[in-house]
């Protein structure tokens, strides 16, 4: 390996130096006379440059598997501009520039000097209108776009980045990809301007050759008037025809390269593959090419000949493809018949979804974009509000139709286990009763799924006659998203698993790592963080707030580590948060207080075991007491849209536990959870004497 590594650096450093030394010479080439043996060499040299470069430029897959083309565009052009200069001056001085420039003046166009010019001029017209104009604009076009998708490639590969799909290796190697990419465009765009200059230079020249060398052959020479004429016009014919054409080699090169998209192979490859994987436009081209054959007046071999070859390479494609495809479903399905014997393939049964929407074959036109549904795209709003609003990211959610549903009904599952249903009607509306309706209207009876409000199912054509009733009026898709969200809600603790908090904590890690070092695992281990976390979106605190969490967690886990206790110091910690949650729109707490009899009776009646804390309360007291709430609830709630239940930090977590029995909406907060500036307003009371 070292003398590997040798080797190639000396083939570096003499690269370097004969790329040096032939860039001079090109340079002394247009000062120092040469003789004619070595410009026929020369110009030998340019020609298989010109078949080289062309060669290279269709075997590439990608533009900047040459990307030092710019650059060899401008060493060929440079070369080609001494030569002709070096012709110029053997032409001038002694009437002969070597053996290829005169055969290019009498073998190629038969010493006629007029068909040669005429010739020259067409070769220079094509080049100079056609290829280079075209690929300068190309080129152009090419650097503008590039740069323009500049940014939207980098944020693209950032994503990447952060969502895991690639590391920052490829993401490096991409990055400088794209760097590469604009460079070779912009370059490509100034080289361009290289073969438009070496066109426009060659008819310059041409022009003086012919004008210089009849001055030199009358004047000088003393040639005939129409001698001097036709050996200086063949010359400088010839010398133009073999300057042009590894010119033209050359542009149609730069062409070819800045109109080539990557793709897997070359050029050839890629337009064999293309061009004749229609057959049947094959089979139209005979048609048409049969059709112009049996036309009075055209020549019927050619085109009929065509016509059969097209006809006959049409049909063998199609016996291709068909045979392929055979081959493909009879591969496909024997490696279905393979994968089905695997006995690991059972794994991939034992996997249940987080989260489950399945539908009857009613509701299939709300999933379906092509029918206009738009549930996927709802079920992604859905996604990003609830990490807004929870702080917890909602694993994705699975859509299946399921043939046993009825057909306009839909149920929820988390984990497998069905925890809600309901039914939509396709192309109706449903009508809610929110308490302001003036007039009721007929329609399908049914109720909320979400809320559990009273509602109709009403036709399109009586949507606006039910608003004007008063009825909040919401379409199937948004009564759907709406349930989702709440039963997601509701679910959110069972959905956040350990993985799901290592991710949470590594995020956070990646900006807090003091916190996280001190919490994890010398105070708690993940699963006990996980246990408080669950504990907060059980009763609807988000956790966003994740630093505040942990860093509360870090100042009392050393003090406890029952998870129920280190919840209740998290809320704390939580006081200005959770005060917002329940706020009215005056910004006040509307609160039920409890007589501090039956708090100090919750509290006796706690008992502490390996397992935990749990009520003892006798089923009458915890009868009595749940009745005495749900009846002042009941009453407080119709003075305020959320009022909460205030008490002890000490009987807070137990009183919760009962008032669960009742409504699980109904939020039990301490005095300790109260923002201190937050204002407060008791619109009822529990006590033993109810």
């Amino acid at each position: 390996m070292p003398t590997v590594s040798v080797r190639d650096q000396g083939a570096n450093k003499y690269a370097d130096v004969i790329i040096a030394v032939g860039i001079v010479a090109i340079v002394l080439m247009m000062v120092i006379p040469i003789p004619p043996g070595l410009l026929d060499f020369m110009l030998a040299l340019n020609i298989s440059l010109g078949i080289l470069i062309l060669l290279l430029t269709l075997n590439i897959s990608d533009a900047l598997e040459l990307s030092v083309f710019p650059s060899l565009l401008l060493v060929a052009t440079l070369f080609r501009l001494a030569l002709n200069i070096s012709s110029t001056r053997l032409i001038l001085l002694e009437a002969y520039a070597g053996n290829i420039i005169e055969a290019f003046g009498n073998f190629v166009v038969r010493g006629n000097y007029v068909v040669g010019f005429i010739v020259f001029l067409i070769l220079v017209i094509i080049q100079f209108i056609v290829i280079t104009k075209g690929a300068e604009r190309v080129a152009e076009v090419a650097a503008r776009f590039t740069l323009d998708a500049m940014p939207g490639k980098q944020m693209s590969i950032d994503a990447d980045l952060n969502s895991g799909l690639i590391n920052e290796a490829e993401a490096r190697q991409r990055r400088r990809a794209i760097e590469q990419e604009a460079d070779f465009y912009g370059a490509m765009d100034g080289a361009s301007k290289f073969v438009k200059g070496d066109a426009i230079a060659g008819i310059i020249i041409t022009v003086i050759n012919i004008i210089g060398g009849f001055i030199v052959g009358v004047w000088q020479m003393g040639m005939e008037f129409t001698d001097a004429l036709r050996t200086y016009t063949l010359l400088t014919v010839g010398d133009g025809l073999v300057s042009q054409i590894p010119a033209l080699i050359i542009a149609v090169s730069t062409g070819i390269i800045v109109t080539r998209a990557a793709s897997d192979g070359s050029m050839g490859r890629d337009l064999s593959v293309q061009l004749f994987s229609q057959y049947k436009a094959l089979f139209i081209g005979a048609g048409v090419l049969l059709v112009i054959g049996v036309l009075p007046g055209f020549p019927k071999l050619p085109f009929l000949f065509l016509a059969g070859g097209a006809a006959y390479l049409g049909y063998k494609l199609r016996q291709a493809q068909s045979q392929t495809a055979a081959a493909a479903e009879e591969h496909q399905r024997e490696a279905e018949l393979e994968q089905a014997r695997q006995p690991e393939n059972v794994l991939s049964l034992l996997t249940v979804d987080p989260i489950e929407l399945e539908i009857g074959y009613s509701l299939i036109p709300m999933v379906d974009p092509s029918q206009g549904g738009d549930v996927f795209d709802r079920v992604t709003l859905i996604r990003r509000q609830l990490a807004v609003e929870l702080g917890i990211v909602i694993p994705a959610i699975r859509v299946r139709d399921n043939m046993q549903l009825k057909p306009t009904q839909y149920t929820i599952k988390i984990k497998g286990v069905i925890v809600a249903d309901g039914e939509l009607q396709v192309d109706y509306f449903l009508a809610m009763d929110t308490g302001g309706v003036m007039e009721h209207i007929q329609g399908i009876a049914t109720t909320e799924p979400a809320f559990g409000l009273p509602a109709i199912w009403v036709e399109a054509s009586r949507r606006e006659e039910a608003e004007l009733a008063g009825y909040t009026v919401v379409d199937a898709p948004s009564v759907l998203a709406t349930h989702l969200t709440e039963v997601i809600k509701a679910h959110a603790h069972s959905l956040l698993g350990r993985q799901e908090v290592k991710t949470l904590i590594d995020n956070v890690k990646e900006e807090y790592p003091a916190v996280i070092d001190e919490l994890i695992p010398d105070l708690l281990n993940l699963g006990g963080v996980q246990k408080v976390l669950q504990n907060l979106l059980r009763e609807g605190i988000p956790i966003r707030n994740l630093v505040t969490i942990l860093e509360a967690l870090a100042d009392f886990g050393s003090l406890t580590k029952n998870p129920e206790v280190l919840t209740e110091y998290v809320r704390q910690s939580l006081s200005g948060q959770i005060t917002a949650l329940y706020l009215d729109e005056d910004q006040v707490l509307k609160v039920i207080t409890m007589d501090p009899k039956i708090e100090e009776q919750i509290i006796q009646s706690v008992q502490e075991s390996d397992q935990g804390s749990y009520l003892t309360l006798d089923p009458t007291s915890a009868a009595k007491i749940m009745e005495g709430i749900a009846r002042v609830y009941e009453a407080a709630a119709r003075k305020a849209a959320n009022p909460v239940i205030l008490c002890s930090a000490q009987s807070r977590r137990h009183l919760k536990r009962l008032v669960e029995r009742i409504n699980k909406r109904i939020p039990v907060l301490s005095f300790n959870e109260i923002s201190p500036d937050a204002e407060v307003q008791s619109i009822g009371a529990v006590t033993l004497q109810q």
